[in-house]
């Protein structure tokens, strides 16, 4: 299984429940995918303990921020991009997630920092 799109459907899964927090399995990497859901507005906070990651939900006038997650990179198939050829997503109201060699980060700060490298997902 992949543990990355377990975390991103249990996310969504949860907005669509209408639950103010979601737990999960903790990994290093799963963290830094919620800083950046965080930093972008997706998520309301996101921490961590020994095992678990803890994942608050924003809602906006009672509707979900997060709409739609679209894993783009899976186990079978890995896809990888240059920073010229990153594209906005929904006119500017969803994000790309790309692992970069300075870190995982939106797909506009590898474009301004000219950094390619693994796209995760797609959500908006």
């Amino acid at each position: 299984m992949d543990p990355i799109a377990d975390m991103l459907v249990a996310i969504k899964n949860g907005y669509m429940a209408r639950k103010q927090t979601v737990s999960m399995p903790h990994s290093k990497f799963k963290f830094e995918i919620a800083k950046v859901l965080e930093k972008s507005k997706f998520i309301a906070s996101v921490q961590k303990t020994d095992t678990k990651l803890e994942v608050g939900l924003l809602y906006e006038n009672n509707k979900p921020k997060l709409k739609e997650v679209k894993k783009v990179s899976k186990l079978g198939l890995r896809v990888y991009t240059k920073s010229k050829d990153i594209k906005s997503i929904k006119g500017g109201r969803g994000i790309t997630i790309v692992s970069t060699p300075q870190g995982v980060m939106t797909g506009s700060d590898a474009r301004s920092k000219k950094l390619g490298g693994e796209v995760i997902c797609i959500v908006w």
